[in-house]
């Protein structure tokens, strides 16, 4: 294989990366006084981690888990996409055209490591501007 070929290996997202994240943006929303599910799905959206905490709304396991795929599946974080599904919008009947649901509410962050997608972070139950401040911070934490 020449150097023009050579193809470079990126480490994948392992579960003590998962860990960290969770632990991370659980630090992030306890400092905001927000009680969060937290998923973390690695680059074949199989999940690696999750925690809800004991005060989440139900609902934010659900809600966490469908931003982390949102965000793995489109490559970019959920808060970007919202307007992209407005109507008009071009991924207006995304949502409904898959049979697993998307969900584009802002909380869903890609991973990326050496500049190639390796998995991506849900955070769900505080309003969508803390869950994508929260999944951001702990990314950032992760210095991939």
């Amino acid at each position: 294989m020449n150097a023009a070929t050579t193809v470079t290996a990126v480490t994948p997202l392992s579960t003590a990366d998962a860990e960290l994240l969770v632990e991370a943006a659980r630090k992030a929303a306890e400092a905001a006084g927000v009680t969060v599910s937290v998923t973390v799905l690695d680059a074949g959206g199989h999940l690696l981690a999750f925690r809800r905490d004991d005060r989440a709304v139900l609902i934010s396991g659900e809600t966490s888990t469908r931003k982390a795929y949102t965000a793995l599946q489109l490559n970019a974080p959920t808060a970007d996409l919202v307007d992209a599904v407005q109507p008009g919008g071009p991924f207006h009947t995304l949502p409904t055209a898959l049979d697993r649901p998307l969900l584009f509410i802002a909380g869903g962050v890609p991973v990326h490591r050496d500049g190639r997608l390796i998995g991506a972070l849900g955070v769900g139950g505080g309003a969508p501007e803390q869950d994508h401040g929260f999944a951001t911070a702990a990314v950032e934490s992760l210095a991939v």
